[in-house]
């Protein structure tokens, strides 16, 4: 591998030359200070990808990478062998943690499936550049190392992490670095692309949506519905607003989660990195909200399955109804200030049954904004 690489600016549209010892040197300074390495790598104006594939090759620095290469599928497959491990997928505001094992992994062109009884996943492999082998000493010489499979999408962003932990069978996950190493891949990233700007409303046919939307005999219809009517997300939500879709309070995701935890009611929390969605199903029970330097935090603290979100990110929450075959489905959906969605919640409920009455209730009694505001 070079020792230069050209690699993310803290310009959009920019790039700059940089070497790989000089990103090793300012990266371990920066994590030594604490800050989780996709904070130390913007800190030096790299993408997360960018920074841990300078850390590939012979060098003496905490964090080493070894890069892999697919078929993507088959990696993940050959994790079943490993035991339990940590599956961490996160975008900007939330972290999504599920330690399992990987089973039940299939996929039909680029798009996959895992179905093991913990690790739940859809995999868009379209968007899964590269992916490295990543072993950090801790700063404890006491402590071993932490052990990770990190995989990228072509800008650099984190689409799906996999963590060892104490029952992981490091054997096996030694066999499986082997055998999808590849030294010399060379991964570069490049910038991200400008988000996309929703057409006016005024161009949509609302009609039409509303229509269609009417119409529904399964979710995943809607990713369609998008596509025909070219509407984006919370568009389409305003569109179809007090029939199918309605705003609620900010700190609806807290109420949510504090209430199901309260009740034991069982739902389901999807968080998606745009190149993999992770989902819990089953209740929550430990919930902790947390302040930190410049950021707020609800945490679900359980055995096998955490979730971080960051509450202060939290722009929007709608309240969504979708027409199936089995009755209406509700959704919690929280978005943050550039758009994104953060996640979605679900009753947990199987296809062909219709959704828990408990998470009606629950999702009925979220404060909507609109009622806020007459009430004040």
């Amino acid at each position: 591998m070079s020792d230069v690489l050209m690699t993310n600016n803290a310009d959009p549209n920019g790039m700059r030359l940089q070497t790989a010892p000089a990103i090793r040197e300012q990266f371990a300074a920066v994590r030594a200070t604490g800050k989780r390495a996709k904070d130390a790598a913007e800190a030096l104006g790299l993408s997360e990808g960018a920074a841990i594939a300078a850390h590939a090759g012979e060098h003496e620095y905490p964090l080493k990478a070894v890069p892999l290469q697919g078929s993507w599928l088959q990696l993940l497959q050959s994790l079943q062998a490993c035991g339990p491990l940590m599956a961490l997928t996160r975008n900007e505001g939330v972290v999504h943690e599920k330690t399992g094992i990987y089973t039940n992994i299939s996929a039909t062109g680029p798009v996959g499936l895992a179905l093991g009884e913990d690790i739940d996943l859809r995999l868009f492999f379209a968007q899964w550049h590269a992916g490295f082998a990543v072993t950090e000493a801790a700063s404890d010489p006491a402590r071993a190392p932490q052990r990770s499979l990190q995989f990228f999408n072509a800008h650099g962003r984190a689409v799906h992490k996999a963590f060892v932990r104490e029952a992981t069978d490091l054997a096996a996950l030694d066999a499986v670095v082997q055998r999808f190493a590849q030294p010399s891949a060379g991964y570069v990233f490049g910038a991200a692309p400008l988000a996309e700007v929703p057409r006016p409303d005024t161009e949509i046919d609302a009609a039409g949506l509303r229509e269609a939307w009417a119409a529904m005999q399964d979710t995943h219809e809607f990713f369609g519905l998008t596509k025909k009517f070219a509407v984006e997300r919370q568009q389409g939500f305003r569109l179809v607003e007090g029939q199918f879709a309605w705003r609620l309070a900010k700190e609806s995701v807290a109420t949510l989660l504090q209430g199901a935890a309260a009740s034991g009611l069982p739902i389901m929390v999807f968080v998606s990195s745009g190149g993999c969605i992770q989902i819990h199903t089953g209740p929550v029970n430990n919930i902790k909200p947390l302040d930190t330097p410049g950021a707020q935090w609800i945490n679900v603290l359980d055995p096998g399955f955490n979730l971080h979100l960051r509450t202060d990110m939290v722009a929007s929450v709608w309240l969504v109804e979708k027409p199936t075959a089995d009755g209406v489905v509700t959704s919690v959906e929280a978005f943050d200030p550039a758009g994104e969605l953060m996640a979605m919640f679900f009753g947990a409920r199987k296809p062909g049954k219709p959704e828990l009455q408990g998470w009606r209730d629950l999702a009925a009694r979220l404060p909507r904004l609109q009622e806020l505001a007459h009430a004040a």
